[in-house]
């Protein structure tokens, strides 16, 4: 169901862009001539940022509804006061106003997302809280908090949307290089070909691009609940989400960037290793 909901939301997104294409042209006259290189430089950003910030400003409702996130507005029990007035504390230490909070039902993990980091959501696991103690879900809520506080999401998206911009730039460039015969004429069925192998290749090294800016910015969050809970709530939360498989803590791919751990220790993993932050953990409570 989680799928189905991103797959239909990426279509609305894309969906929702050609026709302010139409409005454009139809009410305002504002053409793009994909022929020019600064109107397809335009329209590669219409396009590489406009999808990105629609998905940013629908984080948070993609997230409710997607994951089944279930928002406390009114805390049913002691554990769940506890945890609105801990993240309200440590909102109010990082000069953040208080963020939604919810829980989903899912193995051990949590994410923070949301449109401006004064307006956001930080959402725990039902596994997660099973599995910790309270004083790790602390850790783990600190994290999540710093990476509001980074302004993470933000940060995120418009690196994607400079990343997207380039992908689609280049790879029309070159595909109305390689797709015009002899003549100068463009052979449209070429064109198309060519533009999308393009930009499957270049979209691998935008997204190892991006995910090593994901791993630096995981790095500093665990800085940050550092600074507000101390080193032993994120550090013993890492550790033991260390020793569950890795499968089981999986996120849907929009969250994973935001989660608590990362799956794959490669090019393209959201995450460093735990072994690594861990390490990074020790160093940087130890210079405190």
């Amino acid at each position: 169901m989680a799928l189905l909901m991103l797959i239909v939301m990426n279509l609305a997104v894309m969906a929702s862009l050609y026709i302010a294409l139409l409005v454009l042209s139809a009410f305002f006259g504002i053409h793009f001539d994909s022929q020019s290189m600064s109107s397809l430089f335009m329209l590669a950003a219409f396009f590489g940022f406009g999808g990105s910030f629609v998905s940013l400003l629908l984080s948070k409702t993609m997230a409710i509804h997607g994951m089944g996130v279930q928002i406390i507005k009114t805390p049913q029990n002691e554990f769940e006061k506890w945890l609105l007035d801990t993240v309200d504390r440590l909102a109010f230490d990082a000069g953040l106003q208080m963020p939604e909070v919810g829980i989903f039902d899912a193995p051990p993990n949590a994410f923070a997302t949301g449109w401006d980091r004064n307006n956001a959501l930080v959402a725990v696991s039902t596994g997660l809280i099973e599995t910790m103690e309270r004083h790790e879900i602390e850790g783990v809520l600190a994290h999540e908090i710093s990476h509001v506080k980074n302004g993470d999401m933000v940060t995120m998206t418009l690196m994607q949307g400079v990343l997207n911009t380039f992908v689609i730039f280049l790879s029309r460039l070159i595909a109305s290089m390689v797709g015009r015969d002899r003549d100068g004429r463009m052979n449209y069925g070429t064109y198309m070909m060519v533009s999308f192998a393009l930009e499957m290749i270049f979209s691998l090294f935008a997204t190892a691009i991006l995910m090593w800016f994901s791993r630096w910015r995981e790095y500093r969050a665990d800085e940050g609940a550092v600074d507000l809970s101390g080193p032993n709530g994120i550090y013993y939360a890492l550790a033991k989400l260390g020793r569950i498989p890795k499968e089981e803590l999986a996120l849907p791919d929009d969250y994973k960037a935001f989660g608590i751990v990362g799956f794959l220790e490669t090019l393209f993993a959201s995450h460093p290793p735990i072994e690594a932050r861990l390490r990074h953990i020790e160093e940087y409570a130890h210079e405190k």
